[in-house]
């Protein structure tokens, strides 16, 4: 008799259209169905990226990116999981299936676009060329033919360096790159303006100047595996960044980790 009735009830609020069925997880396939299966979204970033990705006093792994994966999990319904890697090693762990996405404050790029599909953008910056605060040579991107820069190999910043005429030097962190362009080992480096304002916060005194920005935006995205599997886990994660956007959480990230709104297109 209870299954009759139980019956009865479940096709009159399916036929109000009143039931809602459980989340994504019933009608999600590929990527997506796979993550929610086992519960958790296993993610790429490199720890070493302040403020987007890097290690407070206790040695916990906090920054910008770090918190918009989690709030991403939080809102796919599933736990996440940080793996920590070297920049040059993070999308060939992408390739292999080590990691479902990569946090680490990626910009979309015509070259990456082609090998991995992108989510929307949920920051937005601008590419700084830092140089020592007495180098009155090198003012504009076009002034690096020559030159020596320090950056992580492929990384947006190298490949922009080269195509001026620079000869990259891999260099994996922000720090270490400043630090060679301080001491004279190289004549500049590439990096977000943020993380270079960020850098200044704690360290005024550094002598280290921005003698020139891109015009552009640099468009921050999360990269997945290119192809039909992933298309459910972009939609996702899509949704799940408007609704970050709409409820102000990218805004408070922004101001909490970089002292601004970087969440939205603005271009000063």
């Amino acid at each position: 008799m209870m299954k009759k009735v139980l019956a009865t009830v479940l096709a009159a609020a399916l036929a109000a259209g009143t039931m809602i069925m459980p989340a994504m997880a019933a009608e999600s396939t590929g990527l997506l169905a796979e993550i929610q299966e086992r519960g958790k979204i296993i993610v790429a970033t490199e720890g070493a990226w302040a403020p987007w990705t890097y290690h407070d006093e206790d040695m916990n792994l906090v920054g910008f990116d770090v918190e918009v994966a989690a709030a991403i999990a939080e809102k796919l319904g599933v736990e996440v999981e940080f793996k920590e890697t070297e920049w040059s090693g993070i999308f060939a762990g992408l390739d292999a299936g080590h990691w479902d996405i990569v946090a680490n404050g990626v910009e979309i790029t015509d070259e990456r676009a082609e090998k991995y599909d992108f989510s929307d953008p949920y920051a937005f910056t601008h590419t700084a060329l830092i140089v020592r605060d007495d180098n009155e040579d090198i003012t504009t991107f076009a002034d690096l033919e020559g030159k020596k820069v320090a950056n992580s190999l492929n990384s947006t910043y190298a490949l922009l360096a080269e195509a001026n005429g620079a000869n990259a030097i891999d260099v994996e962190e922000l720090g270490q790159c400043l630090e060679q362009v301080i001491q004279g080992r190289v004549d500049a480096t590439l990096n977000a303006d943020v993380s270079f304002y960020d850098y200044m916060n704690q360290k005024e005194d550094a002598p280290i100047k921005v003698v020139a920005l891109t015009e552009e935006c640099d468009k921050i995205c999360i990269p997945v595996r290119k192809g039909e599997e992933s298309a459910d886990l972009i939609a996702a994660i899509n949704k799940a960044i408007a609704e970050l956007a709409e409820e102000g959480v990218l805004t408070e990230l922004s101001v909490k980790y970089f002292g601004n709104d970087i969440s939205k297109e603005v271009v000063e």
